[in-house]
C-alpha cells in the first residue's frame, strides 16, 4: 500500500508542486478543498469548511502524514484589522480543525508538517543571521507565524512528530511572487525598492518540495527549519540580477521607501524589510540545495 500524505492548502501553489512531487516519489496524496474535485488515481480530493470547523473525515482516516499549507495570502490584500485576523485565524483554525479531527477519531499519523515563515523574526533590517533557536518578534509578522507553529506544536504535545518549515521566498515558474515582479522586469521598468538593503532569503520551488519530502522520510527532522538560500541576497542585489537576466542593466531610480508605504501601508514591510537567515540546521542532516544561483535560478523559473 502507498503511503498516503494529507494536504491542505494543496491546490495552492506550493500545493500543487509538492502533489507532482510526492506523486512521482510513490506516494498517494489527498488534498483538502473548498470545492469537490474529481479523483484520480493516485490523487483523492475531500471537502472542508475552516470556518465551520467542519470536513470529510475519510480524508484524515486514511492519512499515514499530514502537510499543513492552507493560509490566506498575507500578501493578498492591504492590511486591514479584519485582514490581520484573517491571516492569523486561517492557519490557526486550520490547524485546529485537523488536530481535533485526529483526536475525535483517535487516529495516529507518523508525522505532521506545516509550513511557516522566515517572517517569524520579524520585520527587520540589519546584519543579523537568524537561526532556528532565536526568539521570535512581536511584530505582526513574528506574532503570525508564532501562532502558526504554536497551532502545530499541539500535535507534538500528542506525541506526533512535528516539523515546521520556515520559508523564504518562494521562486517557481509562472507563480510565487515573481509572477507579478516578472512582468515589470520584462519590460524593463524593474527597481530598486527603498534601500536595497533589505535582504531576500529565497528558495526554488523544486527545493522547497524536497525538504516537505525529507521532513516525510527523515525521522530524525523534528521542530523548525530555515527553508531559504543563504546567500545574502539583498533587494538591489536580486534587482539587479533579475535585470540582467531580462537583458539590460537598471536604469530607474530606486522607488523611495515613503511612496512605498503610502501605497501599501503596513504590508510595505513585506517589500522594505528583509532577514538573513542560515540554513545550518537542515544541512547538518545532509539535506543539499540544488539551485543556489540566484541567475540560474531565476532563468529557470522565467523560462529564459
Amino acid at each position: 500500500m502507498k503511503k498516503n500524505i494529507l494536504i491542505s492548502g494543496g491546490t495552492g501553489f506550493v500545493g500543487r508542486h509538492l502533489t507532482k512531487l510526492l506523486v512521482a516519489n510513490g506516494f498517494s496524496v489527498s488534498i483538502l478543498s473548498r470545492t469537490k474535485k474529481e479523483n484520480t488515481e493516485t490523487i483523492f480530493y475531500y471537502t472542508w469548511d475552516v470556518e465551520k470547523q467542519t470536513m470529510e473525515e475519510e480524508a484524515v482516516q486514511k492519512a499515514d502524514y499530514i502537510i499543513h499549507l492552507a493560509g490566506a495570502n498575507i500578501a493578498g490584500k492591504p492590511w486591514t484589522s479584519k485582514r490581520k485576523k484573517e491571516i492569523v485565524a486561517s492557519r490557526e483554525q486550520a490547524a485546529k480543525l485537523l488536530y481535533v479531527t485526529l483526536v475525535k477519531m483517535n487516529k495516529q499519523i507518523e508525522a505532521f508538517v506545516t509550513a511557516s515563515a522566515v517572517g517569524i523574526y520579524g520585520a527587520m533590517n540589519g546584519r543579523a543571521i537568524c537561526h532556528e533557536e532565536m526568539q521570535p518578534a512581536n511584530d505582526f509578522l513574528g506574532l503570525t507565524c508564532q501562532k502558526w507553529e504554536a497551532a502545530a506544536d499541539t500535535f507534538e504535545k500528542v506525541g506526533i512528530r512535528t516539523v515546521k518549515i520556515r520559508t523564504g521566498l518562494v521562486m517557481g515558474e509562472n507563480d510565487g511572487f515573481l509572477k507579478k515582479l516578472a512582468p515589470v522586469f520584462k519590460f524593463k521598468l524593474g527597481a530598486v525598492l527603498g534601500s536595497g538593503k533589505q535582504y531576500m532569503p529565497w528558495i526554488h520551488i523544486d527545493d522547497l518540495c524536497r525538504i516537505y519530502i525529507e521532513a516525510i522520510q527523515n525521522p530524525e527532522m523534528r521542530g523548525a527549519y530555515n527553508a531559504a538560500v543563504s546567500d545574502d541576497t539583498t533587494n538591489e542585489s536580486f534587482s539587479r540580477v533579475l535585470a540582467k537576466v531580462y537583458g539590460y542593466k537598471l536604469w530607474l531610480p530606486n522607488v523611495p521607501s515613503f511612496l512605498i508605504r503610502l501605497v501599501l501601508g503596513e504590508m510595505s514591510k513585506l517589500l522594505l524589510t528583509g532577514r538573513r537567515v542560515s540554513n545550518a540546521k537542515i544541512r547538518t542532516l545532509g539535506f543539499e540545495f540544488r539551485h543556489t544561483n540566484l541567475e540560474a535560478t531565476l532563468k529557470d523559473c522565467l523560462a529564459v
